[in-house]
């Protein structure tokens, strides 16, 4: 992050924190999205005065949804109450993985022992209706990648998921949630959430009050590979979370293990294919453990290039009409790199990333892995 909210090893006050949840809040400002405004405007603070006069020009059917100061003291105080703590990008109990990834949350709700997010983390995933066969492994598996000094990562979900965790609780493990801190899903798994704060911890980044959805899913997905060394898929129909989670691994520069199964058994169909397609075998913590030991020594570094900073004292840059309209026109519904558009429509960077940007305040443009940009 650039500009008067860089956090490297500081932390930010009270009313930057509150600027970034409501910025992060308000309507359709993503994690990307959040990271272009703050660098092109200087902060959080003048992003929010920004943010109407940039959706309006980017085509916006009506008025930007921003979200009120009350709302966001509001949600801190709830989350407070729940003995969660919001913690931002950069600030040093933020994971130092996480925060390599393209698009990590501006902010994380953290609940339980902030320690653990310092760990060397392998995440544990597989299918909710695992196999007992399945549960076994996993459950060997976790304890001696604990008893190795890895934390385990996994999502909270039924099957390969709750096994994982509870053969961790004592060496450290975190559940990263889809929804609210107060919205558990699993319903059931809120024993064995209470279990796993007292040594490890619990992350959201959705809004206390979030149920979460389908689409939810693989946006958590993201942070639990994007906090981890490697992932490790046990189980894995042939279209499954846990297939998206391994994507999202390699995608990320992650380690992807694969547990081999029966060619009978749906369950392992996905992760007898990801070693097809060349993750590593695994059928013991001894083929993780000397794989992630070199990489547990090298320095974490941010790989991601940062947007331009445009200091809120420069002047505005003012774009014609035919220019604006020339980028426009590169758009369509299917995904173009950022720099092909760059390149084809002649304008600068920064004049294409303010034109992205106000169509993406306004609803009207998405943004995808590897830099592309589509028309929703």
């Amino acid at each position: 992050m650039s500009g008067t909210d860089r956090t490297e090893g500081v932390r930010l006050t009270d009313e930057q924190r509150l600027d970034w949840l409501r910025l992060i809040r308000s309507e359709n400002v993503g994690p990307r999205t959040f990271r272009t405004l703050v660098n092109h405007c200087g902060g959080a603070g003048p992003a929010l005065a920004a943010l109407p006069d940039l959706a309006r020009r980017g085509g916006a059917s009506g008025p930007a949804r921003i979200c009120t100061r009350d709302e966001a003291e509001r949600e801190i105080a709830a989350a407070r109450k729940l003995g969660v703590t919001f913690i931002a990008l950069g600030e040093p109990e933020y994971s130092p993985r996480l925060q390599t990834i393209y698009d990590a949350p501006p902010l994380i709700a953290v609940r339980g022992k902030t320690a653990a997010l310092a760990l060397p983390f392998v995440a544990v995933v597989g299918a909710r209706n695992a196999s007992a066969a399945g549960v076994k492994f996993t459950e060997r598996l976790a304890r001696e990648l604990g008893e190795a000094g890895f934390g385990i990562v996994s999502g909270l979900a039924r099957g390969i998921d709750a096994a994982a965790h509870k053969s961790s609780v004592n060496t450290g493990t975190v559940a990263v949630l889809a929804g609210g801190h107060d919205k558990i899903y699993p319903p059931e798994h809120a024993g064995l959430l209470q279990s796993i704060l007292a040594e490890g911890a619990a992350i959201s980044e959705m809004p206390l009050g979030w149920e979460p959805r389908a689409r939810d899913f693989p946006r958590r997905n993201r942070l639990i590979s994007g906090l981890a060394l490697a992932v490790v898929v046990v189980e894995a129909a042939k279209r499954s979370g846990s297939l998206i989670t391994a994507r999202l691994a390699l995608e990320q520069g992650r380690e992807v293990f694969a547990v081999p199964g029966s060619p009978l058994d749906p369950r392992a169909e996905g992760t007898n294919g990801l070693l097809k397609q060349g993750a590593t075998l695994v059928t013991e913590a001894a083929d993780i453990i000397p794989v992630l030991q070199p990489i547990m020594g090298q320095p974490v570094t941010q790989p991601v290039e940062e947007p331009e900073f445009v200091s809120p004292s420069a002047p505005a840059l003012e774009l014609g009409a035919d220019e604006r309209t020339r980028i426009v026109l590169l758009l369509g519904p299917t995904p173009v790199p950022i720099d092909d558009i760059i390149r084809l429509s002649g304008s600068s960077p920064t004049a294409v990333r303010i034109v992205l940007l106000e169509l993406e305040l306004a609803g009207r443009i998405e943004r995808h892995g590897g830099g592309l940009v589509s028309f929703v």
